[in-house]
């Protein structure tokens, strides 16, 4: 069999008919994993040994009926896993080899009895768009090894798009999720702030962050986003709010659905096969019963720049624990504490986590904190307005996921300018807080995937779920899978 070809749900009836266990859905996995991992390179670590046994455990219970029973899933190496490794792509935590709990989010997964295949590949502390900032390797595109998975959540992305995995976790702090998702041709969300809990979370920005499901189909997103959803008394910014059951908004009927087109999502700066693509999947969504128009988000052009200062200045705070004391690599090199911390974090540390937090400490220094972090906070707030302007009028808002389809390795690694435009239309979206979804609607000439991005009002994650499946069960660019490892 192949985890290509079902669904969680499908999977989940087979099981309780008795027609499969859960030691055949790992042994599919491992099998997929173990032929193709050498080209992908999607995982860290792999946790088999634990996943036979508890797939093992799984298949002598009686009771079967958990949502998400003997599904194997891969978890972004920046979310705690009690007892298995979690480094974030980094040296620094590379001996972090025993954590002593689990985050909610996986605690919760583990509730509904899903097992956990290992830990996947990310940039380190999730501050990248390619996936090339681990310190471990670097994930390629299951469509194309030549090209990136898209990040910082690329091993997230591409373990799905490759079959590794039925589904992932990852998380999304300017994009991270969808845009992956985007270059990986496979089903993204980044959820509304507060709605899914960041305890265990290892922070990057704080006020950014959301953990998100990665999936094949809007239908299994939206099924594990029912899992990790809710309010955690572990997380104060978490939003005690209830969680609907979103499959139920998964009608494929989108008459009357009003989208807003924001002009500056379709400008300069869009591939001309992404901006077609977006177009035609506009048509799709008229056909079936919608209207779209053409709106302005006048403050999204600020939005790069107010990111790089916010982020960046809460991960200079967040990154100051990680100093060679507590846990973590100690460099053996120090002769005193003043050299330990220095040594520790100069050698624990990539160029890309230096270089922002370098950059936020500036932005928070004194002198410096009103021109910079002061004032990105305020342009934050007129982005997150111009958001809320338009879902007066509009259910959503529809563009792109990214400007272009995935780039080749190397080719922007040495040009961080560039490289952070990337995700010019990403960030805006996490700087209101607000919910959005990477969905496939087409392929380059170069066969590579484009992304379509649907954006919701906050906790709105039905209207946005019942969006995407509409235009997914219309089309079916999400039915194609690479052509990686032989037959599927």
């Amino acid at each position: 069999m192949s985890l290509f070809n079902h669904s969680i749900k499908e999977l989940e009836e087979k099981l309780q008919k008795k027609e499969i266990n859960a030691t055949d859905l790992v042994d599919t996995a491992f099998a997929r994993i173990h032929d193709v991992e050498e080209d992908v390179k999607a995982f860290i670590t792999l946790d088999e040994e634990n996943a036979r046994n508890y797939a093992k455990q799984l298949d002598a219970a009686t009771d079967k009926t958990e949502k998400l029973f003997g599904i194997p899933g891969g978890i972004k190496d920046n979310i705690v896993t009690k007892g298995l490794r979690t480094t974030c792509a980094s040296q620094f935590l590379r001996n972090f080899n025993d954590p002593l709990y689990d985050a909610t989010v996986v605690q919760k997964l583990n509730n509904e009895k899903m097992i956990t295949v290992g830990k996947l590949n990310m940039d380190e502390f999730a501050m990248g768009s390619s996936t090339e900032n681990s310190s471990y390797a670097k994930t390629r595109n299951p469509w194309n090894t030549d090209f990136v998975p898209g990040g910082s959540s690329g091993g997230s992305a591409a373990a799905v798009a490759a079959g590794e995995v039925l589904f992932s976790l990852g998380s999304d702090t300017g994009g991270s999720i969808r845009q992956p998702a985007s270059f990986c041709g496979v089903v993204g969300l980044k959820p509304t702030y507060g709605r899914v809990s960041r305890f265990g979370l290892v922070a990057f920005a704080s006020s950014l962050d959301q953990i998100g499901p990665v999936t094949r189909t809007v239908e299994d997103n939206a099924r594990i986003l029912e899992v990790i959803s809710g309010h955690d008394k572990m997380d104060a910014t978490s939003a005690n709010i209830d969680v609907p059951l979103y499959t139920d908004s998964l009608t494929g009927d989108v008459k009357g659905l009003k989208i807003a087109v924001p002009k500056e999502y379709l400008g300069e700066g869009v591939n001309r096969e992404v901006k077609e693509s977006i177009l035609q999947a506009l048509k799709k969504y008229e056909s079936l019963g919608a209207t779209w128009e053409e709106v302005s988000l006048p403050h999204s052009k600020y939005a790069v720049a107010a990111y790089y200062l916010l982020s960046s200045s809460e991960a200079s705070a967040n990154l100051a624990r990680f100093d060679g004391v507590r846990y973590g690599v100690r460099s053996e090199k120090a002769k005193d504490m003043l050299e330990m911390f220095k040594l520790s974090r100069s050698e624990g540390f990539g160029d890309e986590v230096k270089r922002r937090i370098m950059l936020g400490t500036f932005a928070l220094s004194s002198g410096y904190y009103d021109a910079y972090y002061k004032k990105a906070q305020k342009v934050r707030t007129l982005i997150k307005q111009d958001f809320d302007n338009i879902f007066k009028t509009y259910d959503v808002v529809m563009g792109p996921t990214n400007p272009t389809t995935a780039f080749r390795i190397g080719e922007r690694i040495d040009d961080p300018l560039t490289m952070y435009a990337n995700d010019i239309l990403t960030i805006p979206v996490n700087l209101a807080g607000v919910p959005g979804i990477s969905i496939p609607s087409g392929f380059s000439q170069e066969g590579l995937p484009i992304g379509l991005q649907i954006i919701g009002k906050h906790f709105d994650e039905a209207t946005v779920y019942r969006a995407a499946h509409a235009f997914e069960q219309a089309t079916d660019f999400h039915k194609k899978q690479p052509q990686l490892g032989g037959a599927k």
